[in-house]
């Protein structure tokens, strides 16, 4: 269990809060597709890492209540990156999955974005370098709290 946090706990939560999302800001500039949300984004990836899901499902998934969910896939479907197709065992739902167009925008996203911080990371010296490969794991268990 995590003890008492000191002075220099908190002011390295504050520089890191700061850090994070200016990083994010950054690279959220390198989207290719400037149009889309981020809640219509993280659903379409959602979407794309666990397959066809309900829409409660997907509301779930990506903690938003099951109207906001309907708004948002009420665009995606309207510009063709998600479509709609009965449940195989409940004929009162439907499954939500993402279209080619959709899985195209993705990985071409990714690849912009990827290659944004690669050309950050390469300005970076070894040890700095070194010093991400060590923080990496502890802030993905972050992100996961």
């Amino acid at each position: 269990m995590a003890g008492k946090l000191s002075k220099s706990d908190l002011e390295l939560a504050s520089r890191l809060r700061v850090a994070v999302m200016r990083l994010s800001r950054r690279l959220r500039q390198q989207r290719s597709d400037q149009t889309l949300s981020l809640s219509q984004i993280a659903a379409l990836g959602t979407l794309e890492h666990h397959g066809p899901l309900t829409p409660r499902e997907l509301a779930d998934h990506e903690k938003v209540q099951p109207p906001s969910m309907t708004r948002i896939l009420a665009v995606l479907e309207e510009r063709g990156l998600v479509s709609r197709a009965p449940h195989p065992t409940d004929g009162r739902q439907v499954l939500v999955t993402v279209t080619d167009e959709a899985v195209r925008m993705l990985k071409e996203d990714r690849r912009r974005r990827t290659a944004w911080l690669v050309q950050r990371l390469a300005e970076l010296t070894p040890d700095e370098r070194e010093a991400l490969h060590a923080a990496t794991p502890v802030l993905e268990r972050l992100a996961q709290a």
